[in-house]
């Protein structure tokens, strides 16, 4: 069968469905919806509806620790580069590059997330925060609890554990030793301090609660 044959056949033309029309419709929104087969003409409409963006720079906006960012970058870049690259925020560092390790984490409308997996477009009108800007003038709470508790050796995780900490905290500012245990699960140290970090995290709870630092 030739490539445009079911395109050709009556029957299927009748139907109003080509494989062409069918590809196009999963190419411009990722997949069949709800599993519905959709005719030339829907396929159509759905491909004309995506907006796009690029590939060339485009204008991006950026609310990082409280101060507007107006760059000019392709659509593909990364908060975490935008941040470094761009904005000379370096604090979060880039290691695994594919949400595993929490190097980068970020605070995103009080959301811990990583930065490696979030578009600087898609974090336009959202209240950003990195490790920079917790410090109100002095080091933040958890930041002097990493330093007493050696939380830290080479200190290239330490960042992303700083505000992975905050984050949780936050959340749940009276924690149990085995609730940070959980909650910082998803940051990893090569070096191993995850007993400090832990010490640290349930020092900075304290100091938190008696209203040293926020």
């Amino acid at each position: 069968m030739s490539k445009h044959q079911d395109e050709l056949d009556p029957k299927t033309r009748k139907a109003g469905f080509s494989r062409r029309g069918f590809i196009r419709g999963v190419g411009a929104t990722g997949g069949a919806l709800g599993g519905a087969i959709w005719t030339e003409e829907e396929a159509q409409g759905a491909q004309g509806a995506v907006k796009t963006a690029g590939p060339g720079a485009v204008p991006v906006t950026l609310n990082i620790n409280g101060k507007e960012h107006k760059l000019n970058i392709e659509p593909r870049m990364t908060l975490l580069d935008a941040c470094r690259n761009q904005l000379d925020l370096t604090g979060a560092k880039r290691v695994c590059d594919r949400a595993t390790c929490g190097a980068c984490t970020m605070i995103m409308n009080g959301k811990v997330v990583y930065s490696c997996t979030v578009l600087a477009i898609d974090a336009q009108g959202k209240q950003i925060q990195t490790i920079e800007g917790i410090s109100a003038g002095r080091p933040h709470a958890v930041s002097v609890a990493f330093v007493n508790n050696d939380g830290q050796q080479c200190g290239y995780c330490t960042p992303g554990f700083v505000m992975a900490a905050k984050g949780f905290l936050d959340r749940n500012p009276n924690p149990t030793y085995e609730q940070v245990k959980s909650g910082l699960g998803g940051n990893l140290c090569r070096c191993g301090t995850y007993v400090g970090v832990r010490k640290a995290v349930l020092e900075a709870a304290k100091a938190v609660k008696g209203g040293k630092n926020a």
